[in-house]
């Protein structure tokens, strides 16, 4: 492809989905789950259409890929993500593959387009507060990376991304499934927005040295290497805390799978503990705390289920 008198390479297939980098999709996965195990139990056994559930999945998935996307092309114009800087080249297409960048923001362009396409079904089904929440989510999804001042420029990443994801995906796919505006979804989700916000945390820490060379103050930025892990750990030990009291609080028949939770996660805990989540150790990081989101989502899922189960120890 040719634009300018510059060639191109093309954006195939591959570079597409690195560029959604998928290792961030349980971000968009577990609110979903989180709400769908929800919508089953509060009320008690609601009846939940499986349709439903697939697209907001859907919707879920693309929004995240559209904001991993946004990001890579900001990242790019602004000469923050450079071959000096990004020593893994799926993490940084538009630097190692001479894609043009105008057809990256038209590919995440159309990743929104096809989330509020299938948004109409919600709509249609649900009302007008999905909407409302998918314009608030697309605006966060341009503000996190573009503008003059960018939200992921801000020590406010976190909190955005895990409110955003952990806290509003979470309570408007409840919607969508229950047609219950309840405000306890956003306590629920707690355990959500914690495993969501811990994804960023591990990327601005692992970045920080990049982050402070690109003049971003992000929070690791901000509080300094020793401070960040310590609020790592807090975050571990808070995210595991808070899905046991919520779980012996409002599902209390749920507590049965409980120390199976803890004895799962406890070697995947143990080893993003042990991580300096530093630049070189990023990728391991990664994988570490997408395994510790999959095992705990799942495992509060499975909780919030079993709490709707006679549970009798003789």
């Amino acid at each position: 492809m040719e634009q300018n008198g510059k060639t191109y390479a093309p954006l195939t297939p591959q570079l597409m989905l690195q560029l959604a980098a998928p290792h961030t999709w349980p971000a968009a996965i577990f609110p979903v789950l989180t709400a769908t195990a929800l919508a089953l139990v509060v009320p008690a056994w609601h009846s939940v259409s499986g349709l439903m559930v697939c697209v907001l999945l859907a919707i879920s998935v693309l929004f995240q890929s559209a904001v991993n996307t946004i990001n890579d092309y900001f990242d790019y114009k602004k000469g923050t993500d450079t071959v000096d800087n990004q020593a893994d080249p799926s993490d940084a297409v538009l630097v190692y593959n001479n894609v043009n960048p105008r057809t990256v923001l038209y590919y995440a362009l159309g990743l929104i387009a096809a989330a509020f396409i299938l948004g109409i079904y919600c709509v249609v089904a649900a009302g007008w507060l999905p909407l409302l929440i998918a314009l608030i989510g697309a605006a966060i999804v341009f503000l996190y990376s573009g503008g003059k001042t960018p939200i992921s420029y801000l020590p406010i990443g976190e909190i955005v991304s895990g409110f955003t994801f952990g806290g509003l995906v979470t309570f408007a796919s409840y919607y969508c499934l229950t047609l219950l505006a309840d405000p306890r979804v956003f306590i629920w989700g707690l355990p959500v927005i914690i495993g969501v916000a811990l994804i960023m945390l591990t990327n601005n820490g692992c970045d920080i040295e990049k982050d402070m060379a690109a003049q971003r103050s992000t929070l690791p930025v901000l509080i300094g290497y020793e401070n960040m892990k310590k609020l790592y750990h807090a975050l571990i030990f808070t995210w595991l805390a808070s899905i046991c009291l919520i779980v012996l609080i409002w599902f209390r028949n749920g507590w049965i799978i409980l120390p199976f939770m803890l004895l799962a996660v406890h070697p995947l805990g143990r080893a993003l503990l042990a991580n300096p989540l530093t630049a070189q150790t990023r990728g391991q990081a990664f994988s570490q705390i997408t395994s510790l989101n999959i095992a705990l989502g799942a495992f509060y899922a499975a909780a919030i289920l079993a709490s709707n189960l006679n549970v009798c120890i003789l």
